[in-house]
This record gives C-alpha cells, structure tokens and sequence, in this order.
C-alpha cells in the first residue's frame, strides 16, 4: 500500500512513528479492543493477526456496547477482571465503554504504553455516517487521542459466524503498513470489509449519508411507554471513491479519519466576517 497521506496539513503535525532503536529492543505492544464485548469472535481474529506482529493485550468491554460511540464513564467506579482470551491472549473485561478500556489500558492496565491499538473486528459496518456513532471507532480514536496510532476493523456482516477471513487480510495488510509507516498525529484509520475472501484494498473518504429513523412505542405492564429505534440507512453521496460505493463494490475500504471536527475552509472564509 502506498501512503497517500505523505502530505500532511498543518493540523496534522508530526506523524507518529516508532524509532529504529525502539523496533530493535521490543516487539511493538500492540492493544486490542472492540465494542462487542471481549468475548465476541471478532476480537479473538483481530488478537491472531495482531499475534503476528509483536506481543498481544486484550482490553475491552466485558458486555455488549455497540453504538455508545465515545462515550465515557465518570459516575461509577470502573472495574477490571483478568481473562484469558481464546487460552492464548492476556485479556482485562471492563465494566464501561470501549473509550474507557483503551483509557484505563493506557493509564494504569499495561506495564508500557502500546506501539498500536487495533479496535475489532466489529460485527457490522462502520462506514459513513456509523462512523460517529460507533464503539468500534471511538476505541480507536481513543487510542489516537493519547498518542498512540489507532485503527479500526469492522466486517459488514452482523452474523457471528461471519466468514471474517477478508477483514483479517484487510488488517493485516493495514497494521503492517502503519507499523512501518506511522500515522500523522491526529489520524486513525477506520477499515471495513465485506465478509468472505478480501478481494482489494482501497483507500476511500468517508460517505455523505444518515439514518432515516423511526421509533416504534409500546407500553410495558406497568403502563408506562417504551421506545425501540428503528430506521434505514440512507446514503447522499453519489460519488465513486467513497467507503460505501467500494464496498458495495466488494472491496474492502481504508479510510484516514480525525478527531479534530473543525471545518477549517469555511473558518477560513469566515476569517473576515464580523458578527
């Protein structure tokens, strides 16, 4: 993979890159997490292929957390309990989000800080728009916000028996490339893949699109109502180089996104706008 973010804006900054004599002493720490729970299949596959590249950490939600996007614990204490995952990885379930297990991984969990965090493999799309309300994602960016690279693996298949095998490929072939090449500060990189063998890799921005939703009420026995969402996914961008149109094309999509919301052309147009 060639590195098509060599040209860095000012926003970006330095690029975070391991140094020579740190890749001669360690092998890189690498940090896995998710949003499905720390027993769910898709973190055991992203835990083998990480085993690949240097020493593998299992930090993650000890349930379900799906769609909390970046949320973070702060009324409760948090609390952690020794796994082994698979028989094979050293694991820590959290009782919080994905955000804070990559937290209080770096904080107090691990004895040095990690080389790279890899969020996965979500079960479910996390492309477009699912990009800000995902768990998945947010574990990354995390990770990037402490000043570690970060990426995110997602399989479009919600199925739990999903054929994984093109998301593995997928993120061997991206963590490869970033322990190599670094990242630019700022950036974490949000990878999806059909399910079943990889046929390509490539590079995609983000799709325009949203979630047109409905809620369904009910009443419990008590009387009292109850929602459940529901809705569709609609996508508004008619463009060919987005995640969406490669992956309904059957590749799978690596795109480069960043923590930092602002919209920087129109703050330059409005430089001058008195209000």
């Amino acid at each position: 993979m060639s590195n098509p973010m060599s040209e860095q804006t000012p926003e970006e900054g330095h690029t975070f890159q391991r140094s020579q004599t740190d890749q001669k002493i360690h092998k890189p720490l690498i940090l896995v997490s998710n949003d499905d729970g720390i027993f769910s299949p898709g973190i055991k596959a992203l835990a083998e292929v990480s085993d690949e590249f240097g020493d593998v950490e299992i930090v993650a939600p000890d349930r379900q957390q799906s769609a909390v996007g970046h949320a973070i614990t702060v009324n409760v204490p948090l609390r952690a309990r020794a796994f082994m995952v698979d028989n094979r990885f050293s694991g820590q379930a959290i009782t919080g989000t994905p955000a804070d297990s990559v937290k209080l991984a770096h904080n107090e969990l691990l004895n040095r800080k990690p080389d790279l965090v890899v969020s996965g493999i979500n079960h479910g799309s996390n492309a477009g728009i699912n990009i800000l309300y995902s768990g998945t994602v947010s574990a990354a960016t995390e990770g990037t916000i402490l000043g570690t690279p970060s990426i995110a693996v997602s399989c479009l298949d919600f199925d739990e028996d999903a054929d994984l095998s093109g998301a593995k490929d997928a993120a061997r072939k991206v963590i490869g490339y970033v322990l190599n090449h670094g990242l630019p500060m700022g950036v974490t990189l949000n990878v999806n893949a059909p399910a079943g063998p990889l046929k390509g890799l490539k590079w995609a921005r983000q799709a325009n699109s949203r979630y047109i939703e409905e809620f369904v009420g009910r009443m419990d026995p008590a009387n009292r109502s109850y929602y459940w969402l529901t809705g569709k996914f609609q996508l508004l961008d008619e463009g060919e180089d987005n995640d969406i149109s490669w992956l309904e094309k059957g590749f799978a999509t690596v795109t480069p996104i960043q923590y930092d919301l602002t919209a920087y052309r129109l703050l330059r147009d409005l430089g001058g706008v008195e209000l």
